[in-house]
């Protein structure tokens, strides 16, 4: 949390809360802004991943290991609950036990965070949000800490040695570099996909200059696996998997098994881009009452018919259908300040336990309880179901080691088009012809709608963002086919892991079912969810010219969107969104029943 207060060094003399930190004078307040300890940790520590290097299976990992680190120090004060790691039950005073929930938070993240990007900046703040609570900052030999602190460090440190060899490698930086790429660098700047491509596996990108979400730039713009060893990382409440996969997902479209779902799946991608055009004026309702309530792996929801807290309907979401999904794409990227899916998912819990309408009801039954308890509660089964999501779905990228839609959708245009034999680069593989979306240049059409390119050429109506490509820049234009890109910056383009099954996808459906369960209610609080885009919001492009409001009825709801969104992106296709979507579900539902079993 960012220092709120400051006191001059007069009133420091007066204040004993007042200590130095750093070259900062604080003021300690217990109380600060009515949050719990638990609150104000969770804070803490997604700032410190928006500083941290975007590695969404890391930073998995720390918010539930933190998380059960504040349960064990908080059931260690109830008879009734169960603890995770450690069961550290004693006969101290009721009052310090937001205490030890600090200092195991503490512990655990001045540990984790020591030698992260951005590093001393987060263990800065770690020691002012400490003071801020009226508490020392333990020394070498903790002689100023209580009782109280001291059963929170313990209990931090018994984490944090149980989990340094859970199948993380975090020992070895979390590296593993066993794994060995089927293909070679796709270099994004040039057309095609290179020699000897497989288009059913991941191709890591060669940029020109590679920039992570949250602005960090890239020693290596080659890109490598990131977190291939993820599926054998000890788990929450799944099973832990002797061959990596915990969950099987089946498999998604491949090219050399099923060409034609393969070909289908990425004419959805450009078709899910050519939605973007701005200069298309198309408006439709983006508002509950038409979009959401999906079925669980599908998108085949009409909206809901009225909001079951109100009993009205719920009222039109006019908004263009470019903008609409370009705001999609770039609000659940998470960037800039990536807090990566796993803390975007936190954001969302905390909104939902600040909304006032929203009574702390453990799955919505039984007596109101206090916010140190609802949250410690609430990360343990969250977080715990965020873990199991990334061990899970990195599992699945691993052994299916799938291709992203910049392979393969490359390779296809390479192959050439398969509706017209009589044309020269026909391919009965290749994409095919579709009015608006997928042409061939002629000499008369490259005069007008295909200006600037040559008869004959295959050609999409795709995103023209990227500035060592093409000259159309930040719009939608026809573009050769085999330059095709998604909607990202041409400093990222894809992320550095294969496509099966989406993180986005699983991470979100697992917050979702969590939310869903331990609230007691698929919905938002008052039924209704909503984030504005200001005008002039977007990153990757320009625009919007009016804010646009993104608007959900339940959790499920968002994160259907969340998953969604990668293909608006360019990112996924729609069997690594939908199958993410399952597998996540499963992921949520066992983390939230597992998490119950320990309240007691």
């Amino acid at each position: 949390m960012k220092q709120r207060l400051a006191c001059l060094l007069v009133a420091c003399i007066a204040l004993s809360g007042c200590g130095l930190v750093g070259s900062s004078l604080t003021v300690c307040d217990d109380g600060l802004e009515g949050q719990s300890v638990a609150r104000r940790w969770n804070e803490q520590l997604l700032d410190a991943i928006r500083r941290d290097t975007p590695a969404p299976t890391v930073h998995a990992r720390n918010l539930f290991h933190t998380s059960a680190a504040m349960w064990d120090a908080w059931a260690a004060y109830d008879d009734a609950s169960t603890a995770l790691f450690v069961d550290a039950s004693r006969s101290l005073d009721a009052d310090e036990r937001s205490v030890s929930v600090s200092y195991a938070a503490y512990t655990m993240l001045t540990n984790r965070y020591r030698n992260a990007v951005g590093g001393s900046e987060s263990l800065v703040s770690f020691d002012q949000e400490l003071t801020l609570q009226c508490l020392n900052v333990p020394s070498i030999d903790n002689e100023d800490l209580s009782d109280g602190a001291l059963l929170g460090v313990e209990i931090a440190e018994t984490i944090l040695e149980e989990t340094i060899e859970d199948g993380s490698f975090e020992l070895d930086g979390y590296l593993d570099l066993s794994y060995m790429g089927a293909n070679p660098p796709l270099v994004v700047g040039d057309p095609g996909v290179g020699e000897a491509a497989d288009p059913d596996r991941w191709q890591p990108l060669q940029l020109a200059e590679a920039i992570t979400q949250n602005d960090q730039v890239q020693v290596q713009p080659l890109q490598f696996f990131i977190g291939p060893h993820w599926g054998s990382v000890t788990p929450f409440a799944l099973d832990p998997s002797p061959d990596g996969l915990p969950i099987d997902p089946g498999t998604p479209p491949l090219f050399s098994e099923d060409p034609d779902a393969f070909v289908a799946a990425a004419v959805e991608v450009l078709e899910y881009q050519r939605s973007l055009d701005v200069s298309v004026d198309e408006r439709r309702d983006y508002g509950p009452a038409s979009i959401g309530n999906n079925s669980l792996g599908a998108n085949d929801g009409s909206g809901h018919a009225t909001n079951p807290i109100t009993g009205e309907s719920y009222a039109a979401n006019e908004i263009s259908s470019a903008d609409f999904g370009r705001v999609v794409a770039e609000f659940w990227a998470d960037g800039p300040s990536s807090e990566t899916p796993p803390g975007h998912w936190n954001t969302v819990a905390n909104v939902v336990s600040d909304d006032p309408q929203l009574e702390l009801r453990i799955a919505g039954a039984g007596d109101a309880v206090d916010r140190l308890e609802w949250d410690v509660k609430m990360y343990l089964a969250l977080n715990g179901g965020m873990h199991d999501a990334a061990i899970a779905a990195w599992g699945a990228k691993r052994v299916f080691d799938s291709s992203r839609p910049i392979t393969a959708i490359r390779y296809l245009a390479e192959l050439g088009q398969s509706t017209d034999q009589t044309l020269e680069n026909y391919h009965p593989n290749g994409l095919p012809l579709i009015d608006g979306l997928i042409e061939i240049v002629t000499e008369e059409t490259s005069a007008d709608r295909h200006a600037g390119l040559l008869p004959g050429m295959l050609t999409v109506r795709a995103w023209a963002g990227h500035k060592y490509l093409h000259n159309n820049y930040d719009e939608i234009a026809w573009i050769d086919a085999t330059t095709w890109v998604p909607y990202q910056l041409d400093t990222f383009v894809t992320p550095s892991f294969p496509g099966y099954v989406s993180g986005h996808s699983a991470f979100s459906r697992a917050g979702a079912e969590v939310l869903t369960q331990f609230t007691g209610s698929e919905f938002f609080p008052g039924g209704l969810g909503e984030w504005t885009a200001p005008a002039g919001w977007l990153r990757f492009d320009d625009g919007p010219d009016e804010p646009v409001t993104l608007q959900w009825a339940t959790y499920q709801d968002a994160a259907d969107q969340a998953g969604e969104s990668r293909l608006y992106g360019g990112i996924h296709i729609g069997a690594d969104d939908v199958d993410g979507r399952i597998l996540g579900a499963t992921c949520g539902r066992g983390a939230v029943a597992k998490a119950f079993e320990l309240f007691g």
